[in-house]
C-alpha cells in the first residue's frame, strides 16, 4: 500500500464500481422488484462509509498493518458484494 490517498481512491473505485454493476442489473431486468438490488447498494455505500472512518483513524500505532487490514477488508467486503450481485434474479 503506497499511500492513504490511494487506498482512499482503491476504496472509491471499487465500491464504485460493484454500485455500477448493480444499476447495470436494474436496467437489464426492469421487470423484476429490486429491493434486493438497493439493498447491496445501501450495503456497499456502509461499506464505503465504514472504510473511510478507518482510513482517516489517526490512533493506529502502525500504519503499514492498520492500511494492510482496510485493504483486506476491502476485498473480502467487495467480493462478498459480488457474490450478492451474482445472485440477483
Amino acid at each position: 500500500m503506497a499511500n492513504k490517498r490511494d487506498l482512499k481512491k482503491d476504496i472509491n473505485y471499487v465500491l464504485g464500481d460493484i454500485i455500477e454493476a448493480v444499476y447495470v442489473w436494474e436496467l437489464a431486468n426492469a421487470e423484476k422488484p429490486t429491493k434486493e438490488s438497493n439493498a447491496i447498494i445501501d450495503e456497499a455505500i456502509a461499506t464505503f462509509d465504514d472504510l473511510i472512518v478507518k482510513v482517516n483513524d489517526r490512533s493506529a500505532e502502525d500504519k503499514k498493518a492498520h492500511f494492510k487490514a482496510i485493504n483486506q477488508e476491502l476485498e473480502d467486503k467487495g467480493r462478498a458484494l459480488i457474490e450478492k450481485i451474482n445472485k440477483l434474479k
